[in-house]
C-alpha cells in the first residue's frame, strides 16, 4: 500500500514539474514573439518625438490640446497607440501602424489596394479632429492616435517592405545579442545611446528657420515618401546575422535623431492646423 501510494505523489511531482515547464515554454515563446514583432518607435522614441513638438506648438494650440487632455502632456500620451494592442477591443487599429508601398510606386497608386494604413490614419485622425461634432472622448482618442502614429511615419521601418514585416524578419546581432533590423531602429540604438526622452529632446540640433520651414514642407504623404527612401538605405546597411557594434552606432543614430526632430516638427505642424 505504501509503495502504491508513494507511485502515485511520484506521478503527481511529475506532473506538477511538466506544467511549470510549460508554463515557462509558454512565457519564453510569448516574449520572444513580443520582442521580433515590435512595431514601432520604443516608448522613449515616442516620447522624444512628442516633446519636441511640445517646444513647436502655438499658445492657442498649446492652451486647447492641454485642455483637452485635461492637463496630459504630449510626452506622456505618445505611447498610447501601444499601449492598447494588448486590449482586443483595440485590435482593429494595427494595421494603422504601418503602410507598405512597393519600389517604384507612389501611395495613389497602391492606396486603394492597401485599405486602411498608416498614412490613411493620421488623415483619418487630422480629419475627426478638424470635425467640431466629434465627441470629446474621440476627439482625445484621435488625438493621442495622432501623436503616436506621426512618430510612427518617421521610423523608416515603419515604410518598409512587407515581405520582410519591416524589417522584422531580417535578424542582426547588436554586440552578440539577438535582435532585428525593425527593433534596432525601434529601440536598440535608442537604449544603447542611454539618454532620457527629455534630454533627447532637449539636445536636438539647433536648425534656422529656414530649415525648420523645409522639414515641415509637403504633407503626410510628402513624409512618408521620405521615410520611405530613407528605408531603402537603411535595408542595404546591414546583411542578415550580421554582428553590429559601435560603427553602426557612429553611422546611424544622427539619422535616428534627425527622425526624432523631423517627427517632432510635422506633428507640432499638424497640430497648429488644427486648433489654429
Amino acid at each position: 500500500m505504501y509503495s502504491c501510494f508513494k507511485f502515485v505523489v511520484q506521478i503527481l511531482d511529475l506532473m506538477k514539474l511538466l506544467r511549470y515547464i510549460f508554463i515557462l515554454f509558454f512565457l519564453f515563446i510569448v516574449s520572444f514573439s513580443n520582442g521580433k514583432n515590435k512595431d514601432d518607435w520604443g516608448k522613449n522614441g515616442h516620447r522624444t518625438t512628442a516633446k519636441i513638438a511640445e517646444g513647436y506648438l502655438k499658445g492657442r494650440a498649446k492652451r486647447k490640446i492641454e485642455k483637452l487632455l485635461d492637463g496630459k502632456s504630449l510626452a506622456l500620451v505618445s505611447t498610447f497607440g501601444d499601449d492598447i494592442k494588448s486590449d482586443p477591443a483595440y485590435r482593429k487599429y494595427s494595421r494603422w501602424h504601418y503602410v507598405n508601398i512597393s519600389p517604384g510606386k507612389t501611395y495613389e497608386e497602391v492606396k486603394d489596394e492597401l485599405g486602411e494604413n498608416l498614412i490613411w490614419a493620421i488623415q483619418e485622425c487630422v480629419s475627426k479632429l478638424k470635425d467640431e461634432n466629434t465627441p470629446k472622448n474621440e476627439q482625445q482618442f484621435f488625438l493621442k492616435m495622432l501623436v503616436h502614429l506621426v512618430g510612427d511615419l518617421h521610423q523608416p521601418l515603419q515604410v518598409g517592405h512587407a515581405e520582410d514585416k519591416g524589417g522584422n524578419d531580417i535578424d542582426v546581432k547588436w554586440f552578440n545579442k539577438r535582435t532585428n533590423l525593425h527593433r534596432l531602429w525601434d529601440s536598440d540604438m535608442i537604449e544603447f545611446f542611454d539618454m532620457s526622452y527629455s534630454d533627447l529632446a532637449t539636445n536636438q540640433a539647433e536648425l534656422s528657420r529656414r530649415e525648420v520651414k523645409t522639414v515641415k514642407k509637403g504633407n503626410i504623404v510628402d513624409w512618408a515618401m521620405d521615410s520611405k527612401k530613407l528605408v531603402e538605405k537603411v535595408y542595404v546597411s546591414v546583411e542578415e546575422d550580421e554582428n553590429l557594434y559601435y560603427r553602426y552606432m557612429y553611422d546611424w543614430f544622427d539619422v535616428v535623431r534627425v527622425q526624432l526632430q523631423k517627427g517632432g516638427i510635422r506633428l507640432a505642424k499638424l497640430l497648429n492646423e488644427i486648433y489654429a
